[in-house]
Protein backbone atom coordinates (compact mmCIF):
# COMPACT_ATOMS: atom_id res chain seq x y z
CA UNK A 1 0.00 0.00 0.00
CA UNK A 2 1.53 3.43 -0.79
CA UNK A 3 2.22 6.02 1.74
CA UNK A 4 -0.23 8.36 -0.13
CA UNK A 5 -3.08 5.73 0.59
CA UNK A 6 -1.87 5.24 3.92
CA UNK A 7 -2.21 8.69 4.57
CA UNK A 8 -5.75 9.31 3.33
CA UNK A 9 -7.47 5.85 5.64
CA UNK A 10 -5.97 7.52 8.38
CA UNK A 11 -6.90 10.95 7.63
CA UNK A 12 -10.70 9.16 7.13
CA UNK A 13 -10.23 7.21 10.87
CA UNK A 14 -9.05 10.80 12.30
CA UNK A 15 -12.36 12.29 11.08
CA UNK A 16 -14.00 9.45 11.90
CA UNK A 17 -13.63 9.90 15.48
CA UNK A 18 -13.73 13.08 15.67
CA UNK A 19 -17.11 13.21 14.48
CA UNK A 20 -18.19 10.46 16.86
CA UNK A 21 -16.49 12.31 19.35
CA UNK A 22 -18.45 14.97 18.71
CA UNK A 23 -21.92 13.05 18.32
CA UNK A 24 -21.18 11.39 22.10
CA UNK A 25 -20.60 15.20 23.16
CA UNK A 26 -23.63 16.40 21.93
CA UNK A 27 -25.63 13.61 23.21
CA UNK A 28 -23.94 13.93 27.08
CA UNK A 29 -25.18 18.03 26.63
CA UNK A 30 -28.41 17.42 24.92
CA UNK A 31 -29.25 14.68 28.37
CA UNK A 32 -27.44 17.30 30.57
CA UNK A 33 -29.92 19.78 29.45
CA UNK A 34 -33.06 17.62 29.63
CA UNK A 35 -31.96 16.87 33.38
CA UNK A 36 -32.07 20.56 34.00
CA UNK A 37 -35.35 20.99 32.80
CA UNK A 38 -36.67 17.89 34.58
CA UNK A 39 -35.12 19.12 37.55
CA UNK A 40 -37.15 22.48 36.96
CA UNK A 41 -40.71 20.91 35.85
CA UNK A 42 -40.26 18.35 39.59
CA UNK A 43 -40.07 21.94 41.87
CA UNK A 44 -43.34 23.60 39.89
CA UNK A 45 -45.02 20.20 40.05
CA UNK A 46 -44.43 19.45 43.52
CA UNK A 47 -45.54 22.70 44.96
CA UNK A 48 -48.54 22.39 42.55
CA UNK A 49 -49.43 19.27 43.96
CA UNK A 50 -48.78 20.33 47.45
CA UNK A 51 -51.04 23.70 47.09
CA UNK A 52 -53.82 21.43 45.46
CA UNK A 53 -53.89 18.15 47.79
CA UNK A 54 -53.62 19.83 50.95
CA UNK A 55 -56.74 19.10 51.76
CA UNK A 56 -56.80 15.74 50.19
CA UNK A 57 -54.15 14.64 52.43
CA UNK A 58 -55.31 16.16 55.06
CA UNK A 59 -58.27 14.20 55.18
CA UNK A 60 -56.49 11.03 54.23
CA UNK A 61 -53.99 11.45 57.51
CA UNK A 62 -57.14 11.96 59.59
CA UNK A 63 -59.07 9.12 58.36
CA UNK A 64 -55.62 6.53 58.82
CA UNK A 65 -55.50 8.04 62.23
CA UNK A 66 -58.96 7.10 63.26
CA UNK A 67 -59.16 4.41 65.79
CA UNK A 68 -60.19 1.10 63.60
CA UNK A 69 -61.08 2.39 60.58
CA UNK A 70 -59.89 0.66 57.53
CA UNK A 71 -58.76 3.05 54.64
CA UNK A 72 -61.14 2.43 51.46
CA UNK A 73 -58.24 0.99 49.52
CA UNK A 74 -58.07 -2.09 52.03
CA UNK A 75 -61.96 -2.83 51.83
CA UNK A 76 -61.84 -2.01 47.71
CA UNK A 77 -58.80 -3.29 46.50
CA UNK A 78 -60.03 -2.52 42.83
CA UNK A 79 -60.95 1.15 43.12
CA UNK A 80 -59.16 3.67 41.01
CA UNK A 81 -56.40 5.32 42.51
CA UNK A 82 -57.41 9.25 42.98
CA UNK A 83 -55.72 12.12 41.22
CA UNK A 84 -54.70 15.30 41.33
CA UNK A 85 -54.88 17.72 37.98
CA UNK A 86 -51.76 19.59 37.45
CA UNK A 87 -52.37 22.39 34.93
CA UNK A 88 -48.82 23.10 34.68
CA UNK A 89 -48.47 19.73 32.25
CA UNK A 90 -52.03 20.52 30.79
CA UNK A 91 -54.41 18.87 32.90
CA UNK A 92 -52.40 15.76 33.42
CA UNK A 93 -53.03 13.81 36.36
CA UNK A 94 -51.00 12.91 39.11
CA UNK A 95 -51.49 9.83 41.66
CA UNK A 96 -49.11 10.58 44.46
CA UNK A 97 -45.68 11.36 45.86
CA UNK A 98 -42.52 8.84 45.74
CA UNK A 99 -39.77 9.21 48.08
CA UNK A 100 -36.64 7.32 48.83
CA UNK A 101 -35.02 9.16 51.73
CA UNK A 102 -31.62 7.29 51.29
CA UNK A 103 -30.80 9.54 47.58
CA UNK A 104 -32.90 12.61 48.97
CA UNK A 105 -35.21 11.90 45.84
CA UNK A 106 -38.94 13.54 45.69
CA UNK A 107 -41.00 13.05 42.67
CA UNK A 108 -44.16 13.36 41.93
CA UNK A 109 -45.91 10.47 40.13
CA UNK A 110 -48.19 10.68 36.87
CA UNK A 111 -50.82 8.32 36.05
CA UNK A 112 -50.13 7.61 32.71
CA UNK A 113 -46.72 7.21 30.69
CA UNK A 114 -45.29 8.65 27.75
CA UNK A 115 -41.99 9.50 26.13
CA UNK A 116 -43.00 13.23 26.71
CA UNK A 117 -44.25 12.81 29.75
CA UNK A 118 -41.21 11.14 31.01
CA UNK A 119 -39.06 14.26 30.45
CA UNK A 120 -41.17 16.02 32.80
CA UNK A 121 -41.75 13.38 35.53
CA UNK A 122 -41.74 9.54 36.69
CA UNK A 123 -45.29 7.74 35.43
CA UNK A 124 -46.95 4.85 36.37
CA UNK A 125 -45.92 1.70 33.91
CA UNK A 126 -48.67 0.02 35.43
CA UNK A 127 -50.46 -1.28 38.40
CA UNK A 128 -51.87 0.31 41.30
CA UNK A 129 -50.19 0.87 44.74
CA UNK A 130 -53.55 -1.13 46.25
CA UNK A 131 -53.39 -3.94 44.33
CA UNK A 132 -50.01 -4.29 45.36
CA UNK A 133 -48.12 -4.49 41.78
CA UNK A 134 -47.14 -0.68 41.04
CA UNK A 135 -44.66 -0.10 38.64
CA UNK A 136 -43.21 3.36 37.90
CA UNK A 137 -40.87 4.31 35.19
CA UNK A 138 -38.62 7.24 34.72
CA UNK A 139 -35.83 8.78 32.96
CA UNK A 140 -32.70 8.55 34.16
CA UNK A 141 -31.65 11.87 34.96
CA UNK A 142 -30.04 12.76 38.29
CA UNK A 143 -32.65 13.78 39.75
CA UNK A 144 -35.67 11.18 38.37
CA UNK A 145 -33.86 7.57 38.66
CA UNK A 146 -30.31 7.69 38.11
CA UNK A 147 -29.46 6.64 41.02
CA UNK A 148 -31.70 3.81 41.43
CA UNK A 149 -28.39 1.26 40.84
CA UNK A 150 -26.56 2.67 43.95
CA UNK A 151 -29.52 1.78 46.29
CA UNK A 152 -28.54 -1.02 48.90
CA UNK A 153 -31.52 -4.20 49.70
CA UNK A 154 -33.02 -3.20 52.39
CA UNK A 155 -33.39 1.03 51.60
CA UNK A 156 -36.57 2.90 52.25
CA UNK A 157 -38.80 3.59 49.77
CA UNK A 158 -41.85 5.37 50.28
CA UNK A 159 -45.25 5.71 48.22
CA UNK A 160 -47.87 8.40 49.42
CA UNK A 161 -51.01 8.74 47.02
CA UNK A 162 -53.44 11.93 46.65
CA UNK A 163 -55.48 11.03 49.32
CA UNK A 164 -52.97 10.52 51.83
CA UNK A 165 -52.72 7.02 52.41
CA UNK A 166 -48.56 6.42 53.25
CA UNK A 167 -47.23 2.75 51.93
CA UNK A 168 -43.95 2.04 53.02
CA UNK A 169 -41.33 -0.29 51.34
CA UNK A 170 -38.00 -1.81 51.68
CA UNK A 171 -35.97 -2.53 48.62
CA UNK A 172 -35.44 -6.61 48.10
CA UNK A 173 -33.90 -6.90 44.41
CA UNK A 174 -31.56 -4.65 41.85
CA UNK A 175 -31.59 -6.12 38.79
CA UNK A 176 -31.27 -5.60 34.96
CA UNK A 177 -33.87 -6.58 32.77
CA UNK A 178 -34.04 -5.88 28.98
CA UNK A 179 -36.28 -3.98 27.02
CA UNK A 180 -38.25 -7.30 25.94
CA UNK A 181 -38.88 -8.27 29.44
CA UNK A 182 -41.93 -6.58 29.68
CA UNK A 183 -44.16 -9.54 31.66
CA UNK A 184 -41.22 -9.97 33.49
CA UNK A 185 -41.45 -6.40 34.34
CA UNK A 186 -45.61 -6.39 34.81
CA UNK A 187 -45.71 -10.12 36.59
CA UNK A 188 -47.34 -8.60 40.04
CA UNK A 189 -44.74 -10.46 41.79
CA UNK A 190 -43.54 -7.57 43.91
CA UNK A 191 -45.83 -4.83 45.70
CA UNK A 192 -43.42 -1.91 44.09
CA UNK A 193 -41.35 -2.19 41.07
CA UNK A 194 -39.28 1.07 39.51
CA UNK A 195 -37.19 0.98 36.68
CA UNK A 196 -34.96 3.18 34.06
CA UNK A 197 -32.84 2.96 31.41
CA UNK A 198 -29.15 1.94 31.80
CA UNK A 199 -26.73 4.68 30.44
CA UNK A 200 -26.90 2.57 26.52
CA UNK A 201 -30.27 2.62 26.71
CA UNK A 202 -29.86 -1.37 26.04
CA UNK A 203 -31.36 -2.48 29.46
CA UNK A 204 -33.62 -1.38 32.20
CA UNK A 205 -32.29 -0.99 35.67
CA UNK A 206 -34.72 -2.66 38.25
CA UNK A 207 -35.32 -2.28 41.90
CA UNK A 208 -38.16 -4.24 43.48
CA UNK A 209 -39.88 -3.73 46.57
CA UNK A 210 -41.80 -5.43 49.33
CA UNK A 211 -43.77 -4.08 52.03
CA UNK A 212 -41.75 -3.09 55.03
CA UNK A 213 -42.69 -5.01 58.69
CA UNK A 214 -44.26 -2.10 60.00
CA UNK A 215 -46.69 -1.99 57.17
CA UNK A 216 -47.53 -5.75 57.30
CA UNK A 217 -48.18 -5.13 61.31
CA UNK A 218 -50.25 -2.10 60.76
CA UNK A 219 -52.24 -3.68 58.24
CA UNK A 220 -52.55 -6.92 60.21
CA UNK A 221 -53.68 -4.64 63.59
CA UNK A 222 -56.43 -2.73 61.56
CA UNK A 223 -57.94 -5.58 60.22
CA UNK A 224 -58.20 -7.36 63.48
CA UNK A 225 -59.59 -4.29 65.11
CA UNK A 226 -62.25 -4.12 62.56
CA UNK A 227 -62.98 -8.03 63.44
CA UNK A 228 -63.59 -6.84 67.14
Amino acid sequence: MSKKKKNQIGKIFTITGLLLFAAALALSAHNLWDGYRAEQSREKLLEEYSDKNQNISDEGEQAEESDGQIPDYQLNPEMEMPEVILEELGGVACIGILEIPAIDLKLPVLSEWSYPLLKKAPCRYSGSAYLDNLVIAAHNYRTHFGKLKELEVGTEVIFTDAAGNRFEYKVAAVEALTPQSVEEMTSGEWALSLFTCTLDGKNRVTVRCDFNDFTIVNFCYRMALNQL
